[in-house]
């Protein structure tokens, strides 16, 4: 659909899902290094501006570049679309573990109709996260702990958010190990083996994410050089007051985008499935995970119309609408998805090619 209502006078699909926005700043970043100044950008965030972004993406991409004869722009769309698919495989597996098939199938359709799911085929972080976080959390699931406790090591290294996956990693891990010493009066054969593991993916599973504090802040020479950066990219932490007041306003007063007002529903849409996830009594790893990434998107002041955006990754929330719709007639599952399949392609040109700003 965007490329039909691109036209041939457009700057052409590959250009909108390669190389626009936050992008141009991996790009850079796989190319130059961090150090490398960029001209016309980072005038107010300064010369340590591109520390904001994490070192997953863009370490992959300058590592595939070194390999693969291609633009670098290319190659970072053509991971984000390789990790967009791991991410619906890690979805399902996720969602057929705790569910079963067919809602495993329906969440993943979901997801791909979400208001942001452009951004699944664009060249953002996005992509690749969700996919570390849904195998992160299927291994959790799963009790593979090392490879979970991994997994939330390298989703420190690719977005804030990471902060989801290592709590949900190591507060399960935690739980586990605490009830396996319990239980050890009572079992003398525990394996220590078991509880090693358990030990191992609570220590390692954080230090992705505070090895890339610890490396910001050195590089700015001081302890909290992590959060000034942020601060000077506007994006500060204020438990959701901020939006709050965002939401309030769209409501209230004119005018406002057709952009502020997805998020907004957006954001009220995953508070209404979490409290039903809630009830449900959802898996502790996927509630954790779902509460944390929300306390980061929501909590956080600025880029109100990228809240959406922010929330992709919290597909647990999504299982509600997906066990909901397996167990309804075909054919309201069948309209329900096309109507929603529709709408997203049409709110996903829109985002592509009127709005103006990073989705």
């Amino acid at each position: 659909m965007v490329a039909l209502r691109a036209g041939e006078d457009g700057p052409g699909l590959g250009k909108l899902l390669a190389t626009r926005f936050d992008t141009m700043y991996y790009v850079h970043i796989a190319e130059y290094g961090y150090a490398a100044p960029m001209d016309g950008l980072c005038k107010v965030q300064g010369e340590l501006c591109k520390y904001a972004f994490y070192p997953l993406y863009p370490g992959l991409i300058r590592g595939v570049s070194a390999i693969v004869p291609l633009p670098a722009g290319i190659i970072a769309w053509g991971i984000a679309v390789a990790a967009s698919l791991l991410a619906a495989w890690g979805i399902f597996a996720v969602a057929e573990h705790v569910h079963d098939r067919r809602t495993g199938v329906i969440a993943v359709l979901l997801w791909g109709m979400v208001p942001h799911a452009m951004v699944e085929s664009m060249a953002y972080t996005e992509p690749l996260f969700t996919a570390i976080a849904a195998w992160a959390l299927y291994a959790v699931l799963t009790q593979r702990w090392l490879i979970a406790g991994l997994l939330a090591t390298l989703a420190g290294l690719t977005r804030p958010s990471g902060a989801a996956v290592v709590a949900a990693v190591a507060i399960c891990a935690a739980w586990t190990l605490v009830t396996t010493l319990r239980r050890r009066g009572k079992s003398p054969g525990t394996p220590t083996a078991r509880k090693d593991t358990l030990a191992a993916a609570i220590l390692i599973s954080p230090l992705g994410w505070f090895a890339w504090f610890a490396w910001v802040g050195h590089r700015a020479g001081r302890w909290d050089g992590y959060f000034q950066l942020q601060e000077r990219w506007g994006s500060t932490f204020d438990g959701g007051s901020f939006t709050l007041h965002r939401i309030a306003e769209i409501f209230t007063k004119a005018p406002v985008t057709l952009n502020s007002v997805v998020a907004a529903l957006t954001v009220i849409a995953a508070f209404v499935l979490f409290t039903i996830s809630l009830h449900q009594r959802q898996h502790a790893a996927l509630l954790i995970y779902a509460a944390v990434l929300m306390l980061i998107a929501v909590g956080g002041a600025g880029y109100f119309h990228s809240k959406a955006r922010f929330l992709l990754p919290a597909f647990p929330l999504l299982f509600p609408l997906a066990k909901s719709l397996a167990t309804a007639r075909p054919k309201i599952a069948y309209t329900v998805l096309t109507a929603a399949v529709l709408v997203s392609s049409a709110y996903g040109s829109y985002l592509m090619l009127v709005w103006q700003y990073s989705p």
